[in-house]
């Protein structure tokens, strides 16, 4: 007699996956343990964050209450203003001027700066005679202070015995000292020019080494293969090293886009600002307001903080992919 036993596969899987479920529920973590696995780096994270709090939050949020507030050039307070000293703003005769300067400012420099700073560090990451000396000379206009390199440049373009004038003097460029054509900075044009190239000067340094970092971390096995394959400079450049070299251009071009846009020392060292305004970009217009409506200077100063983290927004938007790659 044959002998067979029953044993269904229908009636046992219910029975394993009900036991499955009943382990991970008693594996799973409780709430209160989650809860405290997620706040574990709080006290670490915490200094960090009220440094940020002091710094950041509280100044911008001191800096928007300000904006609604009725201030009187003497700093008294006269009460809550709304949105007044906004309408004023917008309604400034020197505001749309005032912005389209600051655009042209800071796109100027950084445009001017990136392409100065390519050739700069493409040059400084070859081998050559006295490369170690060139690369420290760099680091000095970066080094020292902007408001003193500025007034180096104001005393340079001096009217009378400014350097520049005595040169261009030289070279029969300029006619005579103390005339129009030689008070580079009581012309806005030439001004404004005059303060981009300076501008351009102390951002070089920066920009050339962030690019120097980032042609060093580039691999030369691709160079290996891309001489064996028969490319030209000019190809490897276009194929290998400037795709390589796109995430650390693009944090150069950030960090320059922020601080070129909130610039201050140069133009207010070399031209206040002036002649009526003529040369002041948002920053600068955002302090001389200080003198007469601090309110209405409060009010551009939300406007700025607001076009800066637009700036970055839109620009870590646009770039988002090779900032991963990087």
């Amino acid at each position: 007699m044959q002998e067979t036993v029953d044993n269904p596969p229908a009636a046992t899987a219910p029975a394993a996956a009900s036991t499955q479920a009943g382990a991970a529920r008693t594996i799973r973590p409780s709430f209160g343990r989650r809860a405290r696995r997620a706040l574990a780096p709080l006290p670490w994270l915490a200094p960090a964050l009220a440094l940020i709090a002091f710094v950041v939050l509280w100044p911008v949020w001191e800096m928007f209450t300000t904006s609604r507030e009725h201030i009187n050039s003497y700093g008294f307070d006269l009460g809550a203003y709304g949105w007044k000293n906004y309408t004023t703003l917008f309604s400034d005769p020197n505001l749309g001027s005032v912005m389209a300067r600051t655009v042209l400012w800071t796109f100027a420099i950084v445009a001017i700066t990136v392409l100065i700073s390519l050739a700069l560090a493409q040059l400084l990451n070859r081998g050559f005679p006295g490369r170690r000396v060139v690369r420290w000379a760099l680091i000095a206009p970066w080094a020292a202070s902007v408001m003193m390199t500025a007034i180096v440049f104001r005393w340079m373009l001096d009217p009378n015995n400014g350097v520049v004038n005595v040169f261009l003097h030289q070279i029969g460029v300029v006619k005579n000292f103390n005339g129009s054509q030689a008070s580079w900075l009581g012309n806005p044009t030439d001004a404004l020019w005059w303060m981009i190239a300076v501008a351009v000067f102390v951002s070089v340094p920066f920009t050339t080494y962030a690019l120097l970092a980032g042609l060093t971390s580039i691999p030369t096995d691709v160079y290996e293969a891309a001489r064996m394959d028969g490319a030209s400079k000019w190809l490897t450049y276009r194929r290998i090293t400037f795709p390589l070299l796109r995430p650390a251009l693009l944090v150069a071009i950030l960090i320059n886009l922020m601080n070129v846009f909130n610039s201050f020392p140069i133009i207010w060292t070399m031209t206040g600002g002036g002649p009526d305004y003529q040369t002041s970009t948002s920053t600068v217009y955002m302090y001389a307001l200080k003198q007469f409506n601090i309110g209405q200077s409060g009010a551009l100063s939300v406007v700025n903080f607001g076009v800066v983290i637009l700036i970055v927004l839109v620009f870590l938007r646009a770039n988002r992919s090779a900032l991963k790659e990087g």
